[in-house]
């Protein structure tokens, strides 16, 4: 039986992760068999064997999921969840704005906005620990980083502003946004790592 993977649909690049999935997914043959789709509400969550969260504004999807009573659904799902950027803050145990309601399923500390503005944004090419196939070619759009991070967080990658990609158990964050290009290989680690 093919995987669940529902995308959070409140704001931000939702068809993106849906692609990204959808290429990751018929990349290692468990395309037909799968599908990845939006959620919005609690009953949709609850079908899902993992859950994305994307980037967008993180103040405003935190304000969203408080209004559709999403915060404990999220924050005690089972399976696993692939953040990104605005994501990443949301999955923090500490954010440096008391506007956004972490989930607190990262033992790590955020600074939203450690990049400057929407004009600062930038693509690099990053090393990852442990991921083969050379440098991933990243994407950052008013990325956050952690500042600090506990004893059970992996680190996969920092830049010279921080710590720009984790995994703790199920869980993957990232500052960046691997949805926006063409290499999957972060969405395969993810779904290999829970057995997708």
């Amino acid at each position: 039986m093919g995987a669940k993977i529902g995308v959070l649909a409140l704001q931000g690049n939702v068809s993106e992760h849906i692609d990204a999935f959808e290429r990751a997914l018929e990349r290692m043959g468990r395309g037909p068999s799968s599908s990845v789709f939006p959620v919005k509400r609690l009953d949709e969550i609850a079908n899902c064997d993992a859950l994305a969260i994307p980037g967008g504004e993180s103040t405003t999807i935190s304000r969203l999921i408080g209004k559709n009573h999403l915060h404990e659904p999220i924050s005690t799902f089972p399976g696993g969840i692939f953040a990104t950027c605005a994501g990443m803050v949301l999955m923090a145990a500490r954010v440096d704005d008391p506007r956004v309601c972490p989930l607190g399923l990262i033992e790590m500390s955020i600074d939203r906005n450690a990049f400057g503005r929407q004009k600062e944004s930038f693509e690099s090419d990053i090393v990852l620990d442990g991921v083969s196939g050379g440098p991933f070619h990243a994407i950052f759009i008013r990325a956050p980083v952690a500042t600090s991070v506990g004893a059970g967080v992996h680190v996969l990658a920092r830049v010279g502003q921080g710590i720009v990609a984790v995994e703790q158990g199920k869980y993957m964050a990232l500052s960046f946004h691997p949805e926006l290009g063409s290499d999957t290989r972060l969405h395969e680690r993810f779904l290999e790592r829970l057995g997708i």
